[in-house]
């Protein structure tokens, strides 16, 4: 079984992305502006953006859940 780098909740039209290992962490520390809206350690992404941001984490080859 491959460890989740990131984890994507669905809260109706944001969502919450966040890091579940340090591979995860890390790419959304490169890939992520700086200045993005926080819940804590989660990201929070508009509904319009998420399938391209997953996407792109996909790509790179983490483990979306």
């Amino acid at each position: 079984m491959t460890k989740c780098d990131l984890s994507v909740t669905n809260h109706g039209s944001l969502f919450l992305l966040t890091p579940t290992s340090m591979r995860g962490g890390d790419w959304i520390n490169e890939h992520i502006p700086e200045d993005a809206m926080t819940w804590g350690i989660s990201i929070v992404v508009e509904h319009r953006y998420i399938t391209d941001i997953i996407q792109g984490a996909i790509n790179d080859g983490l483990e979306v859940q």
